[in-house]
C-alpha cells in the first residue's frame, strides 16, 4: 500500500470539498468515470464520493441553483493528489484511452499536474507531488513554476506490464484547493490569521499560495478571472465549503473568508469517519 502524501500529514490540510450541484447525479457520474472517484454514500439530497475509505467530494443536489458565475469569487479548481507518479500515469493512460478532454498538463517543478474542467465548471486538477526533501525554498518562498510536462516520461513511470486504471487508489487525498478571490492580499491576511497557514508563494500581485507545515500549498487564491469580485451568491452552484482536518484542533468550527466561501476545520479523527 502507498504512503499517505505528505500533503496529508501537515498539522493543517485539507479533508473534503463540498459543491452545489444542479445536476447531482449526472455531476457524481462523471467524478466516477471521469476523474475516478468511489461513491461512498448518498442520503437523497447529498452524494459523497473519495479514494477507498477516504470522503473527498460532497455533492449537494440543488436544481433550482443558478449555474456559478467564472468571474466571481469561488471555486478555481479542486486538487485531487495521487499518491505516486505512476499513478498519474496510470491516469494518463486512462484518458487517452477513454478520450478524456483535458484543459492543461503543467509541470510546477515540485508536482506534475493536469486539469479539467466537470460539467458544471468547477475547476479539476489530478497531480502527484515530486518528493518535498527535494523543493527548493528561499527566504520561506518555494520554488514553483509552469512549464510543459513530460507526459511520456509520466507514462514511462509506470511499470511495465501493470495493471491499468482502476480508480483513484487508496490515500488520494485533496492536496489542495485553488480559489477565485477579489484581492489575494486579503485572502493572504485571512488564511494566515484564520488558521495559522504561512504564505509560501506569490504570482505577483494576481496570485497567493498557503499552507501548512511546509507544504507547497494547501490553499490558493487568485484574480485571474475575479479581480475585484466581491461576496459569493449562494444561490449560485459550484463551491458551497471547504473542509480542513487538524491535528490541533479539539472540536470542529467554522469560519467565512471575506468572500463568503465556509470554511470548516474538525480534528483529524473526526475526519475519516465523516460522510
Amino acid at each position: 500500500m502507498s504512503e499517505l502524501p505528505f500533503a496529508a500529514t501537515t498539522p493543517v490540510s485539507v479533508a473534503r470539498v463540498g459543491l452545489k450541484a444542479r445536476e447531482a447525479d449526472k455531476l457524481a457520474d462523471f467524478y466516477r468515470s471521469i476523474v475516478g472517484l468511489q461513491e461512498l454514500s448518498r442520503d437523497g439530497e447529498t452524494i459523497t464520493l473519495g479514494s477507498p475509505g477516504r470522503p473527498l467530494l460532497v455533492l449537494e443536489r440543488d436544481s433550482a441553483a443558478k449555474p456559478d458565475d467564472p468571474r466571481s469569487a469561488g471555486l478555481f479548481h479542486t486538487a485531487f493528489l495521487l499518491p505516486s507518479r505512476a499513478d498519474l500515469g496510470r491516469w494518463i493512460n486512462h484518458a487517452i484511452a477513454d478520450r478524456i478532454q483535458i484543459d492543461g498538463a503543467s509541470d510546477h517543478i515540485v508536482s506534475e499536474a493536469l486539469y479539467l474542467t466537470d460539467p458544471e465548471g468547477n475547476g479539476i486538477e489530478i497531480y502527484a507531488d515530486r518528493p518535498h526533501e527535494g523543493w527548493a525554498w528561499e527566504n520561506g518562498m518555494v520554488k514553483m513554476a509552469t512549464a510543459r510536462m513530460d507526459i511520456p516520461g509520466v507514462i514511462g513511470s509506470v511499470p511495465e506490464g501493470d495493471a491499468a486504471w482502476q480508480g483513484m487508489p487508496e490515500n488520494t487525498v485533496v492536496g489542495h484547493v485553488h480559489l477565485r478571490v477579489g484581492d489575494p492580499r486579503a485572502a493572504e491576511s485571512f488564511w494566515n490569521e484564520a488558521y495559522g497557514f504561512d504564505t509560501v508563494a506569490r504570482y505577483g500581485t494576481q496570485a497567493a499560495f498557503m499552507s501548512s507545515g511546509g507544504y507547497h500549498h494547501h490553499i490558493a487564491g487568485n484574480t485571474w478571472q475575479s479581480p475585484g469580485a466581491g461576496r459569493r451568491d449562494p444561490s449560485r452552484s459550484g463551491l458551497s465549503w471547504v473542509e480542513l482536518r487538524s491535528s490541533q484542533a479539539s472540536a470542529a468550527s467554522e469560519k467565512q473568508d471575506p468572500w463568503g466561501t465556509l470554511i470548516r476545520l474538525v480534528p483529524d479523527k473526526a475526519v475519516a469517519t465523516a460522510a
